[in-house]
């Protein structure tokens, strides 16, 4: 059994004509956020995936194995709840609102431009609807937004320590003593 440790997101920097022959696994969310499992390729061979704990899987991501070939990774569809606005009633702001009092009961979401995602739950689907919302059960690839401070937000973005062009530096740490006050125009402490 080939094991895929390594996780090229998006397969960035990859020959598109080196992906094209690289096989494929089709894993749904629950599978995808997990770091250690085993599962068969396109080419229906057993294969195993071992990555650092919190590192999520998203469609397009490339693994590379331990004898340096490549592993296509699809998001497979599934049942999901797409929750969407209705246009004679309501507004996109009824979107956010959903995303508030999903997010406030710690519900993965996928956050669209015109809709959102969940997976099934008939108590949250009977929840928007009386915001007057509309829920259609789908079947689709489910890839919800990963939490601020999840290890797939630090490789997007590495935050803490790094100086902006405003002047300051941002901690890690966002406590009371660490209030992002920004310093007058006419000081230059980098000079």
């Amino acid at each position: 059994m080939i094991y895929f440790t390594k996780v090229i997101k998006g397969g960035r920097g990859l020959a598109k004509s080196l992906l094209q022959r690289a096989p494929i696994i089709s894993l749904d969310w629950d599978i995808r956020q997990k770091s250690r499992f085993e599962t068969t390729n396109s080419l229906g061979q057993q294969v195993g995936v071992v990555t650092p704990r919190g590192q999520v899987l998203r469609g397009e991501d490339v693994l590379l194995g331990e004898d340096g070939s490549f592993l296509k990774v699809l998001a497979k569809d599934q049942s999901v709840l797409r929750i969407t606005f209705c246009k004679e009633h309501g507004s996109a702001f009824d979107l956010t609102r959903a995303a508030y009092h999903l997010g406030n009961r710690h519900v993965p979401i996928e956050l669209r431009q015109d809709y959102l995602q969940i997976e099934p739950d008939h108590v949250l689907a009977s929840m928007l609807e009386n915001m007057h919302l509309l829920v259609e059960e789908t079947f689709a690839p489910f890839e919800p937004e990963t939490g601020a401070y999840s290890e797939e937000s630090k490789a997007h973005h590495s935050h803490g320590q790094d100086l902006h062009s405003h002047g300051h530096r941002h901690d890690t740490a966002h406590g009371p003593e660490n209030t992002h006050a920004h310093e007058p125009s006419n000081h230059h402490p980098h000079r």
